[in-house]
């Protein structure tokens, strides 16, 4: 395993008013921390592995047990949804795994991998409801014991629960005063009911940019241990993670996964509490992200930020007008992304043209000012559906 860096971030720090660490779980090998599981469950399994090891994942168990397998020289397969990123199907099968793609969720994908294991005997490695990748996800804990000695609070990405058991058991068990705090998104909380309930009770969406923790139900294992061992779950919206991934890679160059940047999610929205004793320590749980979600992601927070907009203009249709507009948006500061020209679905005089611009703008107030003077110029601005 690599011991993965603790880096500090003097924006949070500032931002929280009290020392931030970010453990990079991403930087591990196979891109997240569930190698460490997937390590501790085979090499525990011994002959039984002899007919090769069966799993169903989101994509981040996939490829860490196609490495593990691969490694110790056992035959894997894996089950993954329908929908999961390219990126983590095209790693497993780069990792030797047989990849089949099942369901909707990866409770379907779990599903589908224990029928397979059944049938052929083989073993089948839990993403998270088991003891042996409890204790090996717990690894993470032990390095922060030593790579944090003032440590006060770990902030721990929740899925189906089997990190943050194993980081809880393995730094309170030395440390019974550090706060271990949960996070997960709305789109796919499972923990809060459950633990009111005090069994397991599945969610009806898991439709989420962080699929890697996009479990509709708990496991019964991890359900019980984060009931007694952490202290407190917070859910973070769709908007609030995607902020926090452009957050990351913007200011401190890391990529990381939606699943791995809710920590971070959590404290840049206010809902994690002010500050504490020590340092907080937010663990980044993966970096396994399609590039194109992560354009997607960063294309929208620009647009959100007011660095980025969409005009849609009515112009007289005649020589010379585009070129006057697109004149004026360069005198303004702002950059023409893209242009988009027509004369249909619009009530449109037989004179008259629309033209759809996108911008890159330096903010909110150069945004506001570039739609005033073209305004100002004549140049009015309507809706597609006008």
């Amino acid at each position: 395993m690599r011991e993965t860096p603790v880096l500090s971030s003097r924006t949070l720090s500032d931002g929280a008013g009290t020392t931030i660490a970010l453990k990079a779980e991403n930087l591990q090998r196979t891109g997240s921390f569930k190698l460490r599981g997937a390590f501790a469950k085979i090499a525990s399994l011994g002959d039984h592995t002899a007919n090769g090891v069966v799993c169903g994942s989101a994509g981040n168990h996939a490829q860490a047990v196609a490495y593990a397998a691969r490694t110790l020289g056992v035959s894997c397969e894996v089950f993954m949804p329908v929908a999961a990123p390219i990126s983590k199907v095209e790693a497993a099968e780069a990792l030797g795994a047989t990849v089949h793609m099942v369901g909707i969720s990866v409770d379907e994908s779990i599903a589908a991998a224990l029928a397979r294991a059944a049938e052929a005997r083989m073993a089948f490695i839990h993403p998270f409801d088991d003891p042996e990748v409890v204790a090996g996800q717990g690894g993470v804990g032990l390095e922060l014991l030593r790579q944090v000695p003032d440590m006060g609070r770990v902030v721990v990405p929740v899925g189906g629960g089997g990190l943050v058991s194993g980081v809880a058991i393995a730094i309170k068990s030395v440390r019974p005063d550090v706060e271990v705090v949960g996070v997960q998104v709305e789109a796919c909380a499972s923990f809060p009911a459950s633990l009111r309930a005090g069994e397991p009770i599945a969610v009806g969406s898991a439709r989420t940019i962080a699929d890697g923790i996009a479990v509709k139900r708990p496991g019964a294992l991890t359900l019980k241990l984060i009931d007694d061992w952490v202290d407190q779950i917070l859910l973070v919206s769709e908007d609030e993670v995607a902020e926090a991934m452009v957050f990351l890679l913007e200011r401190s160059k890391l990529v990381v996964e939606g699943a791995g940047a809710v920590g971070v999610a959590a404290l840049l929205s206010g809902k994690l509490s002010g500050p504490t004793r020590g340092t907080t320590v937010l663990i980044l749980s993966g970096g396994n992200v399609d590039a194109g979600l992560l354009a997607e992601v960063a294309r929208r927070q620009e647009t959100q930020r007011g660095r980025r907009m969409v005009l849609q203009l009515r112009i007289p249709d005649r020589p010379g007008v585009l070129a006057a507009v697109l004149s004026l948006i360069g005198e303004l500061g702002a950059n023409v992304v893209d242009v988009q020209h027509t004369r249909e679905r619009l009530d449109l005089h037989i004179q008259e043209t629309a033209i759809q611009l996108v911008l890159e703008t330096r903010g909110t107030e150069h945004a506001a000012a570039v739609r005033e003077q073209l305004a100002d110029a004549g140049y009015r601005e309507v809706a597609w559906g006008d």
